[in-house]
């Protein structure tokens, strides 16, 4: 847990297809990209480009992936459908927060993953809905 009063010289990542000019806020209340799609509770963002970069190829809507560089404006938690569930002690430096995200830059230099390996984590997920296995509603 962390808030935007402590020092933190990390970056941080968020993966979308959503256009966005620098200074915009990405906040809760959009329909979620994951689980049975409902409005989302949290904005999720990540230390790592990895992370991030899921993030955008896996994100539904018809525009091309993209990532930003964002601040969090205010208090953050490592997100649980990640750290609690699949990766404990929180590699992936993932993150959730109830509060803004500030878009201060765009990264658009970075390397998607394979076609291979895409559709290898959209079987996974398709076989996780089909057993009724869906992200954390919190």
């Amino acid at each position: 847990m962390s808030s935007n009063s402590e020092i933190n010289t990390e970056k941080f990542y968020h993966g979308t297809k959503a256009d966005l000019a620098i200074g915009a806020h990405i906040v809760p209340g959009y329909t979620s990209n994951y689980g049975k799609r409902k409005e989302a509770k949290f904005v999720n963002f990540s230390a790592t480009m990895d992370a991030a970069i899921w993030g955008a190829e896996l994100a539904v809507g018809e525009g091309p992936s993209r990532i930003y560089v964002v601040e969090p404006s205010g208090f953050f938690e490592d997100d649980p459908n990640l750290t609690d569930k699949k990766f404990p002690g929180n590699p992936t430096k993932s993150y959730r927060t109830k509060e803004a995200l500030v878009v201060v830059g765009e990264v658009t230099n970075w390397e998607g993953q394979s076609p291979d390996k895409i559709a290898g984590m959209l079987a996974a997920l398709e076989e996780l809905k089909r057993k009724g296995i869906e992200a954390i509603e919190e």
